[in-house]
């Protein structure tokens, strides 16, 4: 079985990147051929992939706009393959905002793009205001202020959990 599998992905601080390249990993230890692209890079013909992965960071509310008109503009050949999506966001650090079916960033990406992907996943992010520029500090920690979230400017935390991450790329061996 000689299944290949692309993904692509959008992130803005390097954490939807690591969920990547965990994947990749997880894909070549169950001897799957895997390429990675940023959206920015990505020019290849979708169908000469078994599987399609695509993954994307919210900031502000929304995934990349690249994303959503990639998706978009190649529904066709994405259903023509099995394929799976995968958000990080902060507000799926709480439990009760973990899957698909609770997540409001990606309930609303669904409601706004004619797409089914075969599988759906959301992680947690990565908060690390140093990291961040004076206004998206500002505005991350007004959002988090607002969601019960960690406001102090010296915060570092990965709310990414990685054996989800492990599990998820299992199951993407497996689609």
């Amino acid at each position: 079985m000689n299944i290949k599998t692309g993904i692509i992905y959008s992130s803005v601080d390097g954490q939807t990147l690591k969920i990547c390249n965990t994947l990749v990993e997880v894909l070549q230890q169950n001897d799957q051929k895997v390429e990675l692209f940023s959206i920015d890079e990505f020019d290849e013909d979708i169908t000469k992939y078994d599987r399609l992965i695509i993954g994307s960071s919210i900031r502000y509310g929304v995934h990349n706009k690249r994303i959503i008109d990639f998706i978009n503009s190649h529904k066709k050949e994405l259903d023509s393959i099995r394929t799976a999506f995968f958000s990080v966001n902060l507000v799926a650090r709480k439990p009760e905002k973990r899957t698909p079916e609770t997540n409001p960033y990606v309930i609303k990406f669904f409601k706004t793009i004619d797409w089914k992907p075969t599988m759906v996943e959301v992680f947690a992010g990565n908060l690390d205001y140093k990291k961040y520029s004076f206004f998206d500090r500002k505005m991350i920690q007004f959002i988090m202020w607002m969601t019960k979230g960690p406001t102090n400017p010296n915060t570092k935390i990965d709310y990414t959990n990685w054996d989800r991450v492990k599990e998820f790329g299992l199951r993407l061996s497996k689609l």
